[in-house]
């Protein structure tokens, strides 16, 4: 039976009454699937789109979290140690969760410098320029050994951009592919420090200066600072410094840098003072200290 047209003149006022709510009846449920289509497509675009959410979020989370890794070789003690002729100690990589290991102790003719420092402190690079001349010509002749701590608690001074982390990463970096060049490298860090509450140096500079220190395996460490691959290891190595207590010496915690520390008692003379270095320099020797000794530190043990 067809509704409608024409024909409706000869149905009585009951039929064309059924004939209209049937019609009504067949929109209605013809309504109810449009709906029904809408509100599927609907909720498979909020699906679609919660899931590409979600995606989003986890390739963020997963890019941001780095996983456990090992620290830069040669730093062990989460310092690099340099000998006589500004060679660094060679040492394996400090594993994750592993405690660092101290360096091995100098011959009783062989002053042990240690010192504490974040590259983007002023006072750091104070006590550099007094002090450089007369540690390197320890470590010329052997009479010292210098081990040095790259830490970072002054990254609240680069506006966001991590300049501490990302100089320590980058002399952890030089640690790792070019050991023997630290000493240089550690040198031109200060030389190029930039001000406080700015951005601090870009990768690229780091990168340039490394190559300034004559390094070894150059594309290796600009692809380590770029990676930022030991910036896990800054962060561990700068707690434990910072909680301490500071192994071989006197010094509970690194309150602030630069920390120095002489045959295991830290100095607190003025940093700007090569004469004030000096004499603590002889007093911790006592007579054992001879500024021509030759003798070199023993390497440090594998864990």
């Amino acid at each position: 039976m067809s509704y409608g047209g024409a024909g409706d003149d000869r149905l009585s006022k009951n039929q064309r009454r059924e004939a209209a709510r049937e019609k009504a009846r067949t929109l209605r449920e013809e309504q109810k699937k449009k709906d029904r289509r809408s509100r599927f497509i609907l909720q498979g675009s909020l699906i679609v789109v919660s899931l590409a959410i979600i995606g989003v979020i986890i390739l963020v989370i997963t890019s941001s979290v780095r996983p456990p890794a090992p620290g830069p070789r040669n730093m062990l003690s989460d310092g690099i140690k340099i000998g006589q002729g500004y060679k660094a100690v060679s040492t394996v990589a400090l594993q994750p969760g592993d405690v660092p290991v101290p360096s091995a102790s100098n011959k009783s003719d062989v002053i042990d410098i240690q010192i504490y420092v974040d590259y983007q402190c002023p006072i750091c690079a104070g006590f550099e320029a007094t002090n450089n001349a007369q540690i390197k010509s320890y470590l010329k002749t052997g009479a010292a050994t210098l081990e040095i701590h790259p830490i970072a608690i002054l990254d609240n001074m680069s506006l966001g951009q991590k300049y501490s982390t990302r100089a320590a990463n980058a002399a952890a970096c030089v640690a790792n592919y070019s050991p023997n060049s630290y000493f240089d490298f550690n040198g031109l860090l200060f030389d190029n420090q930039p001000k406080e509450n700015t951005e601090g140096l870009t990768d690229a500079k780091l990168a340039s200066i490394a190559k300034q220190a004559k390094v070894s395996s150059l594309d290796s460490i600009t692809s380590c600072i770029k990676d930022e691959t030991f910036t896990a290891w800054v962060t561990a190595a700068t707690s434990r410094a910072t909680t301490g207590p500071i192994a071989n010496s006197d010094v509970k915690k690194v309150a602030g840098t630069p920390t120095v520390i002489i045959n295991g008692a830290k100095y607190d003379g003025a940093v700007n003072d090569a004469s004030a270095f000096s004499a603590a320099i002889v007093k911790a020797a006592g007579d054992t200290f001879r500024e021509d000794a030759t003798a070199s530190p023993s390497p440090s043990p594998a864990p």
